[in-house]
């Protein structure tokens, strides 16, 4: 489904993603694992298209700070260049660290503005799945979303993604600051929704220990570059894994 090929951003002379390769076969788990600043955020921002946006806004003001190079195929077609809201129609939604919602608005028009691109029914269908998947914010669609901790705005910042009905969800960090308890629940939604939907599902994290156990494929990113990959299972067994992803 996705292939990602020597993919390097500079950031003016700062490398930021290094000669990146990695590919995504449809209906599995990946997650890409690496501590603060390894370049998790870059490469969901690249792959999304919202760096494109960037670079854009970037050579309005007369400059040019980011530079990308290699390629990247979604679906047997190279989007590297296409902006974000293109690749959206094509199937491909990001849910960004620090959950980004519309604080003012309730937490069921945050859902509905998600759905914009798709006729009433199928939101309706879409929202109601949400609240299948979270019951916690079924009973808290009122609340204005800024109201929310910090964990329900991360369950309705993945609702609003998945009532986008993407191919490809792509989660940028979605445990970053949470208790275990709201941890271990994203993470039994997220194998969730890949064993009912199929959906094809990329995350990062900084902390391996609760992704694990749940994903087909770990990328191991230290400093923009692959410096190690394998199955959840081959990485849980590995020493080098378990002393910096682990926390022992």
């Amino acid at each position: 489904m996705l292939d990602i090929k020597n993919l390097m951003v500079f950031y003016e002379n700062a490398l930021a993603l290094n000669d990146f390769s990695m590919s995504v076969e449809a209906g599995g788990i990946v997650a890409v694992i690496g501590s603060n600043s390894a370049g998790k955020t870059t490469l969901m921002n690249t792959v999304s298209g919202l760096i494109i946006d960037t670079q854009i806004k970037e050579r309005r003001k007369g400059g040019e700070r980011i530079t990308l190079y290699g390629t990247i195929i979604f679906n047997g077609e190279d989007v590297t260049t296409m902006e974000p809201s293109e690749r959206v129609k094509r199937g491909m939604v990001l849910c960004r660290e620090r959950h980004p919602i519309f604080p003012e608005s309730d937490l069921l028009e945050n859902l509905r503005i998600a759905g914009y691109l798709r006729r009433h029914a199928q939101v309706k269908t879409s929202i109601n799945h949400v609240f299948e998947l979270f019951p916690t914010l079924e009973r808290l669609k009122t609340r204005k979303a800024g109201f929310l901790s910090g964990g329900e705005q991360q369950m309705l910042s993945i609702g609003m993604a998945l009532v986008v009905k993407p191919d490809l969800l792509l989660l940028d960090e979605p445990l970053l600051g949470l208790s275990p308890l709201m941890q271990k629940t994203l993470v039994d939604a997220i194998r969730t929704i890949r064993e009912e939907s199929g959906l094809t599902i990329i995350l990062t994290e900084q902390f391996a220990r609760p992704i694990l156990p749940m994903i087909d494929h770990g990328y191991i990113i230290e400093n923009g570059m692959l410096t190690m990959d394998g199955s959840g299972a081959e990485l849980m067994d590995n020493e080098e894994v378990k002393s910096a992803y682990f926390g022992v």
